[in-house]
C-alpha cells in the first residue's frame, strides 16, 4: 500500500498510518486543523419561483406559497449539501431542528463531486 506524507506530500510504500501509532497520532495533528473550518448551515422551508413583476410588487402581508406541505420534513444544508431532513423545534425561544434523517457519510461524499 502507498500513503502519502501529510507535511511533505510525498508518497512512501509502507502499511500506512496504521502501522505505527506515533504516525498515526501525527496524522490527526495534521488533520485537527479542519475541525476549526467554519461552515455555512442553512434550513430550508420550502422553494418557489416568481416573476420580477410580482417580486417587485410585494408588500407586508403577502403571502407566498412554497412547494412543501405543511408537516413535511425541512431540509439542512451544510455549504450546501444537502446533509439531513428534520422537524422544527424551539429551543430557548429560537427555532431549531431535530434530525430524522441523516444522509450517510457515502453518499455526502458522493454529492461532493
Amino acid at each position: 500500500m502507498e500513503t502519502v506524507d501529510a507535511n511533505s506530500g510525498a508518497a512512501r510504500s509502507g502499511k500506512g498510518l496504521a502501522a505505527s501509532g506515533k504516525e498515526g497520532e501525527r496524522g490527526m495533528k495534521n488533520l485537527d486543523f479542519l475541525l476549526d473550518i467554519p461552515l455555512s448551515v442553512s434550513v430550508e422551508v420550502g422553494r418557489t419561483r416568481i416573476l420580477i413583476k410580482d417580486l417587485l410588487q410585494m408588500h407586508e402581508g403577502n403571502i407566498i406559497e412554497l412547494d412543501k406541505l405543511a408537516g413535511e420534513p425541512l431540509d439542512l444544508y451544510v455549504n450546501s449539501k444537502l446533509i439531513a431532513k428534520g422537524e422544527a423545534v424551539l429551543v430557548n425561544e429560537k427555532f431549531g431542528i431535530r434530525l430524522t434523517d441523516v444522509v450517510s457519510p457515502a453518499e455526502r461524499i458522493e454529492n461532493l463531486g
